[in-house]
C-alpha cells in the first residue's frame, strides 16, 4: 500500500484589520472555490482521510448493514386527510428517495386507511417520485410541496446542487403533465391562492436572505410576476404562509429578535396585505385565526414584557384590543399555538421537556373557552408535538411522540372523546427491545453555578459506577439559536449503544431547553457560557464515572461545530476525539463580511463585530480559527460540503490547515469534503446511512482506542 502523507496547505498571508487589530490569515486563499489549487487541496485531504480510515472499512460496512437490517425499507407514512384525499409518503427498498402519493377519501372519513407498505393502493396517485426527479443528479432535495385547494395542481421546488437554490414547477395532477410555469432561484415556502390561480413564493437577495414575496399568475411568464412585498432591512427575512383556517394569507417578517405579520383575506389574492401589529425592536409574535363564540379572532403569541411568551386574543378588526388567555410564567416557555375549528392546541416546555395541551372552543367556559388539558405520558424524557394537520375542521389532532429509547409514534387524538389512537409506531426490525436501553436525566454544575441538564442514553449495565467501569462515550452538543435538542429515537444510534458506547446530550445554554432565558444567556456577549457549559458536562461525566477523557468523543454540527472548535481550544485534554460536522469554526471572518450569506441577519445572534469593537474582541477571544495554538489536540474529524451556503466549506478547510501547521503531537487530523452536497450533507437515504456509518465507525474506534490507553 502506498503511504499517503498529510496535505500541507500553502501559507499565503493576508492582513485583516479591524478596530486597530491586525490578524494575519495564512489560509483565506482557500475561499476561492473555483481555484484549481483549492479543489486540488480539498481532494488531497479526501484522499488522506480515505487512507487514514481505510482500516475502518469492515466496521463501516457492518454498521451500514445494521442500519439497513433494522429499517423497514419499504414503508409509508400515516395518511393525512386534506380535502377529498388522503396524502402520504412511501419508500421502496433499494430506492434512495420517497414517493409522495395520495388516494381518495370517503365523505366524513377521518380514520386513516390501513395501507400496507409495498401493496398497491386502490386509486393511488403518485404526485412526485423523488427518484425520478433525482435521475442524472448527484444531489436532490425537495423544497416547496403545495397542492391547490381544489386538489388539481401541485407546486413543488427542487434543488439539484445542494446550494438551496430551488426551481419551482407546477404539475397538473389530473393529467400528470408539467405546466409551462417555471421559476428559478426560489426559496422554499410556496402557497396557493384559494382559487388556484396564483402562487405566492419567496426569493433571496445576493446574501441569501429571503427578502421578497412574489405573486405568480398561473400560465404567465416569470417576467410578469409581481413583487408584493420586499423587506429592505438586511436583518430581516420574509416568508409566506396561511392561517390554519386558510381564511388569511400571512407574510411573516422576522429578525432574530423582532417579528411582524401582514395578512390578506385569501379570497382576495390580488389585494393588499395589512400589518397586524407594527414591528417593535425586541418584540416577537406569531398569530393564528380562530372562531370563538361565533366571532373571528386573532390569537397572538408574543414576548412583549413576557420573556417566555404569553398568549392573547383580539378581534380581527382591532388586534391591539387584547385579552390575555395564557399568562407568562417563569417556568414555562410557550412555543407553539395551533387553532382548529373546535379546539386550540398549545405546545410548550417545562423542566426541559416538551408538553402539549388541548383547549376546547366549546362556549362552555369564560369567553367561549373550555377547560385546558395537558396530555400526560409515562416516560421521564420524551418529545411530543402536533404533526401534519392541514384540515381546520378535522375532529382529530395528528401528533407525534417519541423518546431516546421509544421509536417515534404517530397518534390521532380524538377531540370529542379525549381518546388517543396509535396509528403507527416506527418499525425497528431484528431483536430490538426498548427495555434493553435506558435514558436518564442528570445535571452538571457550570462554572457559574448554573445547573445544566444532560440526557444519558445507554444499554442497561453499560458505563458508569453501577456498571463497574467507565465506558466509551459520545457527548453531543449544539447550544445556539434557541434550538432544543429534544429526545428523539435513532435506528443508526443503536449501532453505537450495542457496542457499549454511551450517548449523551448536553443541553447547554444558547439552546432553548430551559426557556428563553436559557437562550439569552448563551448568545451575544454571553456566548462563552455555551462552551463552558459543555466542558462542565464533560467533567460531570468523568467525575461520576460514566467515562474517562480518553474515552470521550465530542460531537457537534454547524453552530454546534463552533462549540467543537471552541472546546478543542479551551479543554483539549478533556476529550479523546472531536467530530465536527459542517463546523462554523471561522465565525469572526464570516460575521465581519456583510456580503456573505446571512451575515447581517446573524448580527442579532452573535453581535456586530464590524461596527462594535467590544463585540469584535469578544468574538475573537473564542473564535476557533483565531485561537488555534501550538499544543496537543485530540484526534479531530471535520466534515463539510463544497456547496454549503450556510457554513461555507472554507471554514473547516482553513481550520484544519491551520491546525495541521500549528498543533503539536501526532493525534490524527482529518478533513472530509463532500464535493456534491450542501449543509445537510448527502441527500439519498442509503448515502446518508453510509455517511452515518463512516462517522460512527470513527467515533467507536477513537473512543475505544482511548479505553486501551
Amino acid at each position: 500500500m502506498v503511504e499517503v502523507n498529510a496535505p500541507i496547505a500553502a501559507r499565503k498571508p493576508i492582513e485583516r484589520i479591524h478596530h486597530g487589530d491586525v490578524f494575519v490569515d495564512d489560509y483565506e486563499w482557500l475561499r476561492e472555490k473555483i481555484d484549481p489549487e483549492v479543489l486540488a487541496y480539498l481532494e488531497a485531504e479526501n484522499v488522506y482521510t480515505d487512507a487514514q480510515t481505510a482500516h475502518l472499512g469492515e466496521l463501516r460496512d457492518q454498521i451500514f448493514e445494521e442500519i439497513k437490517a433494522r429499517t423497514q425499507q419499504t414503508d409509508m407514512s400515516v395518511p393525512v386527510r386534506d380535502g377529498d384525499w388522503w396524502y402520504y409518503g412511501r419508500t421502496i427498498e433499494g430506492q434512495q428517495y420517497a414517493l409522495q402519493c395520495r388516494c381518495p377519501a370517503e365523505p366524513d372519513e377521518w380514520t386513516p386507511p390501513e395501507l400496507t407498505p409495498g401493496v398497491a393502493v386502490d386509486g393511488e396517485q403518485v404526485l412526485l417520485d423523488g427518484n425520478l426527479e433525482a435521475q442524472g443528479h448527484e444531489f436532490f432535495a425537495l423544497g416547496s410541496f403545495a397542492v391547490s385547494d381544489d386538489g388539481n395542481l401541485l407546486a413543488y421546488a427542487v434543488d439539484n446542487e445542494g446550494d438551496e437554490r430551488y426551481t419551482l414547477r407546477v404539475k397538473d395532477l389530473r393529467t400528470g403533465q408539467l405546466l409551462p410555469d417555471e421559476v428559478t432561484d426560489t426559496f422554499p415556502g410556496a402557497m396557493w391562492s384559494h382559487d388556484g390561480q396564483y402562487i405566492f413564493y419567496p426569493t433571496v437577495d445576493e446574501s441569501w436572505r429571503p427578502d421578497t414575496i412574489w405573486r405568480h399568475l398561473l400560465g404567465t411568464d416569470k417576467a410578469e410576476d409581481v413583487a408584493i412585498f420586499t423587506e429592505p432591512d438586511e436583518r430581516y427575512w420574509v416568508g409566506i404562509g396561511a392561517t390554519r383556517s386558510r381564511k388569511y394569507l400571512v407574510i411573516e417578517v422576522g429578525s432574530k429578535v423582532t417579528s411582524e405579520s401582514r395578512v390578506l383575506d385569501a379570497a382576495d389574492p390580488t389585494g393588499e396585505f395589512t400589518v397586524v401589529l407594527p414591528r417593535r425592536e425586541g418584540v416577537e409574535y406569531s398569530l393564528e385565526h380562530a372562531v370563538v363564540a361565533g366571532e373571528d379572532r386573532f390569537l397572538i403569541l408574543h414576548n412583549d414584557g413576557a420573556e417566555n411568551f404569553e398568549l392573547v386574543e383580539a378581534p380581527v378588526s382591532d388586534p391591539t384590543a387584547q385579552r390575555v388567555l395564557v399568562a407568562h410564567r417563569e417556568d414555562v416557555r410557550l412555543e407553539d399555538m395551533d387553532a382548529f375549528a373546535s379546539h386550540l392546541v398549545l405546545g410548550y416546555r417545562r423542566g426541559a421537556v416538551t408538553r402539549l395541551a388541548i383547549w376546547p372552543l366549546d362556549g362552555a367556559g369564560a369567553h367561549g373557552y373550555g377547560e385546558l388539558r395537558e396530555m400526560e405520558f409515562d416516560e421521564e424524557l420524551y418529545s411530543v408535538g402536533a404533526g401534519s394537520n392541514p384540515s381546520w375542521d378535522a375532529p382529530t389532532l395528528r401528533m407525534g411522540y417519541g423518546s431516546f429509547v421509544t421509536p417515534s409514534c404517530v397518534y390521532d387524538y380524538e377531540f370529542a372523546t379525549s381518546t388517543l389512537h396509535l396509528r403507527k409506531k416506527q418499525a425497528v426490525l431484528g431483536e430490538f427491545d426498548p427495555a434493553d436501553y435506558e435514558q436518564i436525566r442528570e445535571w452538571a454544575i457550570a462554572e457559574d453555578g448554573v445547573r445544566v441538564p444532560l440526557s444519558i442514553i445507554r444499554r442497561k449495565g453499560d458505563g458508569g459506577v453501577e456498571a463497574g467501569a467507565p465506558a466509551p462515550t459520545l457527548l453531543y452538543g449544539y447550544g445556539s439559536y434557541e434550538a432544543s435538542m429534544d429526545p428523539a429515537f435513532s435506528v443508526a444510534r443503536l449501532s453505537l449503544l450495542d457496542r457499549g458506547v454511551v450517548f449523551v446530550v448536553a443541553h447547554v445554554r444558547g439552546g432553548g431547553e430551559m426557556g428563553r432565558g436559557w437562550y439569552e444567556n448563551g448568545k451575544m456577549q454571553a456566548k462563552r457560557n455555551t462552551f463552558t457549559d459543555f466542558i462542565a458536562c464533560g467533567q460531570h461525566l468523568v467525575e461520576t464515572g460514566v467515562t474517562t477523557p480518553a474515552q470521550m468523543v465530542a460531537e457537534g454540527g454547524s453552530a454546534g461545530g463552533l462549540l467543537m472548535g471552541a472546546v478543542a481550544n479551551l479543554a483539549p485534554e478533556l476529550f479523546g476525539g472531536i467530530l465536527a460536522i459542517v463546523p462554523f469554526v471561522d465565525p469572526l471572518t464570516s460575521i465581519l463580511d456583510p456580503s456573505l450569506p446571512l451575515t447581517v441577519i446573524e448580527w442579532d445572534e452573535w453581535g456586530d463585530p464590524l461596527h462594535n469593537e467590544d463585540v469584535y474582541h469578544y468574538m475573537k477571544s473564542y473564535a476557533p480559527y483565531e485561537n488555534v495554538e501550538a499544543k496537543d489536540y485530540p484526534p479531530i474529524l471535520a466534515i463539510t460540503s463544497l456547496n454549503d451556503t450556510r457554513v461555507l466549506y472554507v471554514e473547516p478547510a482553513k481550520w484544519v490547515a491551520k491546525l495541521r501547521a500549528v498543533k503539536t503531537g501526532d493525534a490524527p487530523l482529518l478533513l472530509q469534503t463532500e464535493m456534491s452536497a450542501g449543509h445537510g450533507g448527502v441527500s439519498g437515504r442509503y448515502d446518508k446511512w453510509k455517511q452515518a456509518a463512516f462517522e460512527y465507525a470513527w467515533v467507536i474506534a477513537t473512543a475505544k482506542a482511548g479505553a486501551a490507553q
